[in-house]
């Protein structure tokens, strides 16, 4: 229930601004109130939802400063990650993140660009698996989905350059280089930030819609 409420927030169906009301949403996703009301508390707690006087939960509306200090954390959390994975990576997470990258070089090549974002976000949620830190893991995962919930990636030109990039992290953190593992990886944030762009508010005629979604991601 969690996670069906938190991808519609980030992918803009549950618009910034729009009221979140229990019984609404309960029809939407086909369950009853209680594991929406639980599904509420979380997400407050995770900062996607606020709740106002006299109007209840509503999704939140981070300001651009709010926006601007999650690259921030970002630039001192994924490099640290990426340092941990060089030490406590498992031969299961080195398979998935070659196989991962091998795609991704072969996916940027043919211009497939609608791939690469997901192929990208496991890529990095993979690393952040591999640092062996169950707390920096979540703060990470977290933090990506804050990332990918305000801002938009124009990555197309540079897409080639990026899985390099992610080969090069991947390449240091095979061989257990902790410090090469995580400069590489401050230098691909840093190199990110220019295509990063804060989506603007939906317009108010949307803010509030109430559309049926398919319920079968509502069991997660």
């Amino acid at each position: 229930m969690c996670t069906a409420i938190r991808d519609d927030i980030v992918s803009g169906a549950l618009a910034p601004g729009s009221r979140l009301v229990e019984e609404i949403l309960a029809a939407r996703y086909g369950v009853s109130r209680v594991p929406v009301r639980e599904a509420l508390r979380t997400l407050q707690s995770e900062g996607f939802v606020t709740t106002r006087r006299h109007a209840g939960a509503c999704v939140a509306e981070p300001t651009e400063q709010e926006a601007a200090d999650l690259l921030d954390i970002r630039a001192v959390l994924e490099p640290l990650g990426a340092a941990r994975a060089a030490v406590r990576r498992s031969p299961a997470h080195l398979k998935v993140l070659r196989g991962l990258v091998r795609l991704g070089r072969e996916r940027a090549r043919h211009g497939h660009a609608a791939d690469l974002r997901q192929l990208d976000g496991w890529f990095h949620e993979t690393l952040a698996q591999a640092a062996g830190s169950p707390s920096l893991t979540a703060l990470l995962t977290q933090l990506r989905r804050k990332v990918e919930w305000m801002y938009t990636v124009e990555g197309a030109p540079r897409a080639g350059e990026s899985w390099d990039e992610h080969g090069a992290v991947l390449d240091a953190v095979a061989r257990g280089d902790a410090e090469r593992a995580r400069a590489l990886m401050a230098a691909h944030i840093e190199r990110s930030l220019p295509v990063h762009r804060l989506r603007r508010p939906a317009p108010p005629a949307v803010r509030d819609a109430k559309r049926p979604v398919n319920t079968a991601r509502a069991r997660n």
